[in-house]
C-alpha cells in the first residue's frame, strides 16, 4: 500500500515540504462541476434523440423530458464529445444566453439526503459525507428514483484519487501526489468513523455495506461535478447540468450559473446555466471551471490540466518553529498581520512572488542581533520594516534555506525535464494518465527551478542591498552621500 510521504524539515527547521493537512482542510473539497479529460478535438455532436446515443443517456434525456424539464424548444442536448458526455448546442445560443433550467426538486444536496430515507443518520454528518452516504445507497437500490440519473454517472474519472500505485508511481517527487495520498487517508479517516458510528448501528439501511472504493467514488463525483458558491447551498449536484465540460479559452467564470425564482407566483427555485460565449449550432456549450486553480488542482479535482504556464505552481510551506525562543513574539505578530503559525505560499510560474512571503520568512529567520526588531516599541512598524531586507545574515540565511528547500524538493523526482519528460511528450502517443503526470512533474519543476533562480539571483545581491541599519541612519540623517557614516564632534 502507498503510504503518505511526511512532511520533510529543511535547513534550520523553519520552511518544509508543504504539508497534505493543507489538503485536509474541508473547506477546499467542492468547488465545480467537471467531466472528463478535455482534449483539443472536433465534437462529434450526437442527437439524443436517436439511437446512436447510449441508451442510459437517452433513457436520462427521456426521464428529464418527463419531468418537464427539457423539451424540443431545449438549447442544448447531451452528446458523446472527445470529453466523454458533454453538451452540444441544438440551435445557435448568444453570449450569456440561458442554456437549461433545472428546478429544486431535481437538485442533489444534503437537503435531498436530509429527506430521504437515511435523513435520520444525516443530522451531525458532514455535508458532503451525507450526500455522499445518499449516493452510494441510491446507486445500489435498483428502484431508487433517481436510477437514471445514478447511470449516467462514471464509474471514475482520471482524477488521481482513482489513479492505481503503478499510475501514482508517475506523480514521484511532486505536491499532486503528496495532496491526492492526503486526500486518499482522509477519505479512509472518514470512513473508519462513519463504519463505526453510522454503517454498523444502522445495517438496515445499508444491507450491503459500503466499501472504501464507494465512498473514493462518491467523493470523486461529488468533487469534480458538484456546484457550489451558490445562494444558500453549499453542494449541489444538477441533473443535465453537470455534463457541462471546462474550455481554458474561456477566461471568465462570472455568470455562468445563478439560482433563481422559478416564476412570480412560485417559490420553486431554478438553477440556471448560461454560456458565457456565443455557440454554433453542433457546438459543445463550455463553462471555466475557475481560473484560479493550479494545474496540480485541477488534476486532482477533474483529471485533467491545462498548458497555460499560469496554471503551473508550488506551494511553500513555512512555519515559526514552537522551538524558537522568540515563538511567542514571532506569532503575535504574524497573527497581528493576518498570518499564523504556519504559511503556505503558491508560486506561480511566471509570477512575482506571492505578496507577505518575504516579510513572513524574513520574520521566521530573526534572531541574534535582529532580534530587538521583536521588541514591543517596534509592534507597529515591524512588519513594514520586513518588507525591506533586514540585516545580511537574515537575508543570508532565508536565501539559503529556500534555495536548499528547492533542490531537496528537485531531488525528489525521478526524472529531469529535458532528458526523460519533455522527450516523452515529444514521442506522443501517451495514456491520457501518463500524459497528465508528465505535465504536472514538468510544471512543479519550473517553478521550483524559478523560486530557486529567484534567491540564487538575491544571494549575489547580498553586498549591495540595504540593510535595516543603514536606512535607519540614513533617517537621522548620519549618512552621507557616498555612504559614509557621518561623525560629530
Amino acid at each position: 500500500k502507498t503510504t503518505m510521504t511526511a512532511s520533510v524539515t529543511v535547513a534550520t527547521g523553519f520552511l518544509r515540504s508543504p504539508s497534505v493537512s493543507k489538503s485536509q482542510n474541508t473547506s477546499f473539497l467542492f468547488t465545480r462541476q467537471r467531466i472528463l479529460l478535455p482534449k483539443k478535438s472536433s465534437v462529434r455532436p450526437i442527437s439524443a434523440s436517436t439511437s446512436e446515443l447510449p441508451e442510459n443517456v437517452r433513457s436520462f434525456w427521456k426521464w428529464l423530458g418527463d419531468q418537464g424539464v427539457v423539451s424540443a424548444k431545449s438549447a442544448a442536448e447531451p452528446a458523446v464529445v472527445p470529453e466523454g458526455l458533454g453538451l452540444v448546442a441544438r440551435r445557435d445560443i448568444g453570449r450569456n444566453e440561458v442554456v437549461l433550467e433545472i428546478p429544486k426538486r431535481l437538485w442533489i444536496s444534503p437537503e435531498t439526503a436530509a429527506a430521504s430515507k437515511i435523513g435520520a443518520l444525516c443530522g451531525g454528518l458532514k455535508p458532503w459525507v451525507s450526500v455522499a452516504l445518499f449516493l452510494i445507497r441510491e446507486k445500489y437500490d435498483e428502484d431508487s428514483a433517481w436510477r437514471v440519473y445514478l447511470d449516467v454517472l462514471p464509474e471514475s474519472t482520471d482524477s488521481t484519487i482513482f489513479w492505481s500505485e503503478e499510475e501514482l508511481a508517475e506523480l514521484k517527487g511532486t505536491q499532486l501526489l503528496s495532496n491526492t495520498l492526503g486526500a486518499k487517508e482522509y477519505l479512509e479517516n472518514e470512513i473508519s468513523k462513519l463504519e463505526q458510528e453510522i454503517l454498523k448501528p444502522n445495517k438496515d439501511m445499508f444491507p450491503s455495506g459500503i466499501t472504501l472504493d464507494d465512498f473514493i467514488w462518491a467523493f470523486g463525483i461529488l468533487r469534480s461535478r458538484a456546484f457550489s458558491r451558490l445562494r444558500g447551498q453549499d453542494l449541489v449536484l444538477i441533473p443535465l447540468a453537470d455534463l457541462i465540460n471546462h474550455n481554458p479559452e474561456i477566461t471568465t467564470e462570472d455568470y455562468a450559473y445563478e439560482i433563481k425564482g422559478a416564476g412570480l407566483f412560485s417559490r420553486d427555485l431554478l438553477f440556471s446555466l448560461k454560456s458565457p460565449v456565443y455557440v454554433k449550432a453542433g457546438g459543445q456549450v463550455y463553462i471555466q471551471y475557475d481560473v484560479n486553480k493550479s494545474n496540480a488542482e485541477l488534476a486532482l479535482d477533474y483529471g485533467f490540466v491545462e498548458s497555460n504556464p499560469n496554471r503551473n505552481s508550488y506551494t511553500l510551506t513555512i512555519e515559526i518553529p514552537e522551538s524558537d525562543p522568540f515563538f511567542g513574539d514571532k506569532l503575535d505578530i504574524a497573527e497581528t498581520n493576518g498570518m499564523a503559525e504556519t504559511g503556505y505560499f503558491d508560486i506561480v510560474e511566471g509570477q512575482s512572488l506571492p505578496a507577505g512571503m518575504l516579510q513572513y520568512i524574513r520574520l521566521v529567520a530573526l534572531g541574534g542581533s535582529d532580534a530587538f526588531l521583536l521588541e514591543s516599541i517596534f509592534n507597529n512598524t515591524i512588519w513594514g520594516h520586513l518588507e525591506l531586507p533586514v540585516s545580511r545574515s537574515n537575508e543570508e540565511l532565508i536565501c539559503r534555506v529556500v534555495r536548499d528547500a528547492c533542490k531537496y524538493a528537485l531531488s525528489g523526482f525521478a526524472t529531469t525535464i529535458e532528458e526523460v519528460d519533455e522527450k516523452l511528450l515529444e514521442e506522443g502517443k501517451l495514456d491520457p494518465r501518463m500524459e497528465l503526470a508528465i505535465k504536472v512533474r514538468i510544471g512543479e519543476k519550473k517553478v521550483l527551478q524559478q523560486i530557486d533562480q529567484i534567491f540564487k539571483d538575491r544571494e549575489l545581491e547580498l553586498d549591495v542591498l540595504e540593510y535595516y541599519q543603514e536606512r535607519r541612519l540614513k533617517d537621522l540623517g548620519l549618512v552621507g552621500e557616498q555612504g559614509e557614516i557621518i561623525f560629530w564632534e
